[in-house]
């Protein structure tokens, strides 16, 4: 569900989150790591395909400017706050790596722990694993063991979602270690999951839709 279609549809704060990405074309360019394009490409290329902007190319949306803006950045934190606090959240698991931007502040506000859900070899304890399918091939999360105890309540945060591939992962995961996942949330979702309420029957929360700039053919 998008925040405006339940109960924030005159609120100006979500204006002002969505002002506050940059959109940036034809990013990443040719010639790049691929390893680069690959960890942006696939939601980027999703997203690019589906808006009809143009045919070739990529749209960026590039938080780093949410980030520099204080009340946009703030006001991102607040709304995730105001949804969760209450809830008996005890967990906030954040995904590589944009996930770790929103998440800690959102589990600090709320009185919840701060759990990153890594990529492979990056964590440095014993893990558990998902994998999972991308269109270019396949990756992995995963936690580390015992930082999630059965029976708390979790949600998944990232900044962007496409596919749901990801989140679906995140999901799994803390399932496995037994923990009760209430929702996913993120600060933008492509207009393919608009209709889309549940994410492996999940509710599935967001903030904006992915901007769209004019003539950038």
């Amino acid at each position: 569900m998008f925040a405006a279609e339940n109960g924030l549809k005159s609120d100006p704060r979500l204006q002002g989150i969505s002002e506050a990405i940059r959109v940036v074309p034809h990013f990443p360019k040719q010639g790049l790591n691929s390893s680069l394009v690959f960890f942006f490409g696939v939601w980027l290329f999703n997203y690019f395909c589906c808006c009809g902007c143009c045919l070739t190319g990529i749209m960026f949306q590039d938080i780093t400017t949410l980030l520099l803006d204080h009340k946009a950045f703030k006001d991102t934190v607040d709304i995730f706050v105001d949804r969760y606090r209450g809830m008996n959240i005890s967990v906030v698991a954040g995904v590589e790596a944009r996930g770790f931007v929103f998440g800690p502040a959102i589990a600090l506000a709320i009185g919840a722990k701060f759990v990153p859900l890594r990529k492979p070899r990056k964590l440095p304890g014993e893990v558990i694993s998902e994998a999972y399918e991308l269109e270019y091939g396949t990756d992995c999360l995963e936690i580390h063991v015992g930082a999630v105890q059965s029976g708390e309540r979790a949600i998944v945060i990232d900044d962007l979602v496409a596919t749901g591939g990801t989140l679906s992962a995140a999901i799994r995961l803390l399932e496995r270690v037994g923990a009760e996942v209430i929702e996913c949330a993120c600060v933008i979702g492509v207009r393919e999951v608009k209709g889309q309420c549940r994410l492996n029957g999940k509710p599935l929360y967001i903030l904006v839709e992915p901007r769209q700039i004019d003539n950038c053919c």
